[in-house]
């Protein structure tokens, strides 16, 4: 039987996901914050074990492991799949960025991701060379949308993580890769109107006004109308991580959802700059260099 350890499992694509590989016959420990209510994730599954876990916490991640690596009873771990994300923290423009709320954001996004990796590579390399590891980055890493710098710099982290660890653990028989996927119908993007305009509000005054002509419309409207109508379900994207976990050998990353697989081929296609115009023409964003 193949193991997996999934972070942020109690609900969106991680729920979705250990329900999946559950059903393919895989044991699935799921990863959940202490305390929240896991009857749903264990309802007519005999192989999804809850595991608290808290990706912000390295001593909470340390002893997931150690739970998981007994129950597990000496055999490794097939499967890391690096899902647990916040979103909407620290976002605005970069000029009124809030330090704080960006290094909250950086423990669960980045941090969260590099510690669940050096806490489960042990169990993992036991399970070499049928052994992987899926970081979820985001499509922004290719898109940079405005307003998302906290956001965006956290996912390009994740990305850096990933190129690195394929060099590292090529020879151990550990493959690693990132998921950049796009807009998902789940709580992170929901209300999006209604929470860009809250973070817009939030701004003072003055980068209201300095920002207001080039970026107000590109944040507020043009990027909530767009998750609407492009926003993956959760069940379209889950079905497309099976299909790249049960990949032989992984590419070191992809491009998952509607929206952001044409991103892909333009990134193909044409010159960094060529792509940068392209999205600012989708923002409708105004530009004077």
């Amino acid at each position: 039987m193949k193991t997996a350890l999934i972070t942020g499992a109690a609900e969106g694509q991680g729920f979705s996901l250990a329900k999946k590989l559950d059903k393919l016959g895989w044991q699935v420990f799921a990863g959940v914050l202490p305390g929240l209510e896991t009857s749903n994730l264990t309802a007519g599954n005999n192989n999804i074990i809850p595991v608290d876990q808290d990706v912000s916490n390295t001593e909470s991640v340390q002893e997931s492991a150690k739970i998981v690596k007994k129950e597990l009873d000496g055999r490794g771990l097939n499967l890391l799949v690096n899902n647990a994300g916040i979103a909407n923290l620290a976002q605005g423009t970069t000029e009124g960025l809030d330090l704080e709320k960006l290094k909250t954001l950086f423990e669960v996004n980045t941090y969260g991701q590099l510690r669940t990796v050096q806490a489960f590579l042990p169990i993992l390399r036991k399970a070499a060379p049928d052994a992987r590891i899926l970081n979820y980055a985001s499509g922004a890493v290719v898109a940079n949308p405005p307003g998302a710098t906290a956001y965006n710099m956290s996912k390009h982290a994740v990305v850096g993580l990933t190129l690195t660890l394929r060099h590292e653990l090529a020879a151990l028989g550990v493959q690693a890769t990132s998921i950049l996927p796009g807009g998902v119908k789940t709580a992170m993007i929901k209300d999006a109107d209604k929470t860009t305009h809250e973070i817009w509000n939030k701004m003072s005054q003055e980068l209201q006004e300095a920002y207001k002509p080039a970026l107000f419309s590109a944040t507020t409207k043009v990027l909530p109308a767009f998750l609407e109508k492009y926003g993956n379900s959760v069940e379209y994207m889950t079905e497309k991580l099976i299909k790249i976990i049960s990949q032989k050998k992984l590419k070191p990353l992809y491009l998952v959802g509607k929206d952001v697989r044409p991103l892909g081929i333009l990134r193909r296609l044409l010159s960094d700059i060529g792509l940068e115009n392209i999205i600012r023409k989708t923002y409708k964003i105004p530009s004077k260099i």
